[in-house]
């Protein structure tokens, strides 16, 4: 399934043309502060600085979590992404104590914007999309790159300095101080934290879905001591072409994530799943880093609240829509937990709701699901139940 997921994102985005930021062999500008690991080539990989060719507060270009609440536009989105201009070197993801990392690392640490001047071997050229990260635009290898003072973040300050303490409980740390997501991962992938004979840098793609993972279980400890919910409930949210129905049922802890998308390039209408039982997952999931992107959003939700539920996540994907990296579907799932619950008696009431949201027959759904299906059968309710 993973493979077919792939497939259709990429034939999706080639189909794409979108103008980036042209630029010339020198660029003198600003950034976020923000910084890309390549995972191609791996144990020696392309870092690098991401630079807008601006002066000046650029925070906001490199702040997912703020998008979705300042209601941003999916086009004031990838005009953010695609002004940033992508350099790189390679490096060997064990030698973080370089000077080129380390100007990486006072980037990914910084509490604001860096005035930053960079040289090209070449003048950057192409664009980037991606299902796990944010998009960029052009690239080009680097020839010199300098980097104004910086300030950095007094929670991540403290967890580079402090050598003995693991990255995962780092991670838990900073996410318990209220620092954004995105933050925390920048900071993971750069190699500022964890125990200091073992730092190295993460690549991008890599370090978001571990830090999800880390996140969503570690928040799942402490949601199975949790009572249950005591009736189904439905979160919902819509935004940037798409709709999300989290169905949370008074079972102990247990979730499905299945996603459809539906003719963005023609007639498709393609579903995609995944599930854990209470017994947990083996494994890397099928449908990549957004299972574990909204699994974690869940159980914040859930761990708030000091409530246990299973969870059953829809959604649906819809003409105009652009794979935007995975915050697409934390900070979308996050918006839906944050909503008042609708509560209904029992599932097939709750699926009876989520099927005048939907755009596909929730049949449709039923038939592609594990959980969902095994819940419905456990119940003595069958497909017919549903039009």
């Amino acid at each position: 399934m993973i493979k077919g997921k792939e497939a259709y994102l990429k034939k999706l985005t080639a189909s794409m043309y979108i103008p980036s930021q042209e630029v010339g062999k020198e660029l003198d500008g600003s950034t976020p502060p923000s910084v890309f690991i390549g995972s191609w080539n791996y144990p020696k990989v392309l870092a690098g600085p991401m630079i807008a060719p601006l002066h000046g507060d650029t925070m906001v270009m490199d702040h997912p979590e703020s998008w979705i609440p300042e209601n941003k536009t999916q086009e004031e989105i990838i005009r953010y992404r695609l002004n940033l201009i992508r350099g790189k070197r390679s490096v060997k993801v064990t030698d973080i104590e370089n000077r080129f990392i380390e100007k990486l690392r006072d980037i990914s640490l910084s509490s604001s914007s860096i005035e930053s001047e960079a040289q090209f071997i070449q003048a950057p050229k192409g664009m980037s999309f991606d299902d796990v990260h944010t998009p960029f635009g052009p690239s080009a290898p680097l020839e010199r790159f300098e980097i104004g003072n910086s300030r950095w973040d007094r929670d991540l300050e403290k967890v580079y300095f402090d050598g003995d303490l693991k990255a995962a409980d780092a991670v838990e740390d900073l996410h318990q101080c209220g620092l954004p997501f995105s933050n925390i991962q920048k900071a993971f992938s750069v190699g500022a934290m964890g125990m200091k004979k073992k730092r190295r840098l993460v690549p991008t793609r890599w370090s978001i879905t571990a830090c999800d993972s880390t996140l969503g279980n570690r928040l799942l400890q402490k949601v199975r001591d949790y009572d249950i919910i005591d009736c189904c409930q439905i979160r919902e949210f819509a935004s940037l072409n798409n709709y999300y129905a989290v169905l949370l049922l008074p079972t102990a802890w247990q979730y499905e994530w299945m996603e459809a998308f539906l003719r963005i390039m023609g007639n498709e209408e393609l579903i995609f799943s995944d599930f854990e039982t209470n017994a947990g997952k083996k494994g890397y999931s099928r449908v990549g880093g957004c299972y574990y992107s909204c699994k974690m959003a869940v159980l914040e939700a859930l761990e708030r609240e000091r409530r246990q539920a299973g969870a059953i996540i829809l959604r649906e994907a819809y003409a105009g829509y652009v794979p935007l990296g995975v915050f697409n579907v934390r900070e979308n799932v996050r918006n839906a937990m944050h909503q008042k619950p609708l509560e209904f008696e029992d599932m097939r009431a709750a699926l009876g709701y989520i099927s005048t949201k939907l755009e596909l027959p929730v049949k449709r759904f039923i038939r592609q699901s594990d959980l969902l299906r095994e819940e419905l059968k456990s119940r003595q309710t069958t497909l017919c139940s549903f039009s």
